[in-house]
């Protein structure tokens, strides 16, 4: 009898964290499949998740998110990305326990100017999308660190850099490894602008 499939790693982390771009790039270099729950969302309910929150409402959207992530949890084996309020669910962070669960994080100000509050995230497009926004990352950040195997920040960082910050907390790759050249044309090595001190290293979670 077959082993059920399992995630090689999830992704997980607020809007704007880079999950999805990121989570392409890992899958390449650790040659693997890569999967966003957000689009087997949209496949499934045949309409996207603006139209969901809009004509169904955010519970009947997180029912099915919950659904899709309990299934993705054991039918997929390659990168799996998880839509960014995901963790809300405690039977998703109860079901993340023992995957390895890799945390992008991303501050107040990149978030903001990278989900450029676009209609898309229907929970950001309020009045005051600051203070949505800030409250958001407020309530979630103690849930992302509750699942999470690893932490890295995305602030300064290129999608490639933030990819091998992902590898080097997780071991894949020796500490001694030399980074590659960034290249000036691959928009995955032009590192995201910010005005911040300098970054903290990847964070190994630790875990009880």
């Amino acid at each position: 009898m077959n082993a059920p499939l399992r995630p090689t790693l999830v992704i997980v982390g607020p809007p704007g964290a880079g999950k999805t771009t990121v989570g392409k790039v890992l899958a390449r270099r650790l040659g693997v499949g890569f999967t966003d729950v957000d689009a087997l969302i949209v496949a499934r309910a045949g309409k996207s998740i603006a139209d969901m929150f809009l004509h169904d409402g955010e519970d009947a959207f997180r029912a099915l998110e919950r659904e899709v992530v309990a299934e993705a949890l054991g039918s997929v084996d390659g990168v799996l990305a998880l839509g960014g309020g995901s963790v809300l669910a405690e039977q998703t962070r109860e079901a993340l326990r023992g995957h390895r669960v890799v945390l992008l994080m991303v501050g107040l100000a990149d978030g903001l100017r990278r989900t450029g509050m676009s209609t898309a995230r229907p929970l950001l497009a309020g009045v005051n999308p600051r203070a949505t926004f800030k409250a958001l990352l407020d309530a979630r950040a103690p849930l992302y660190r509750e699942v999470a195997t690893v932490e890295v920040d995305t602030a300064r960082r290129s999608a490639n850099q933030v990819a091998r910050a992902v590898l080097l907390a997780l071991g894949e790759i020796p500490a001694d490894a030399p980074e590659p050249a960034a290249d000036p044309h691959d928009p995955l090595d032009v590192p995201t602008p910010h005005e911040s001190t300098l970054l903290p290293d990847p964070v190994r979670v630790p875990k009880d």
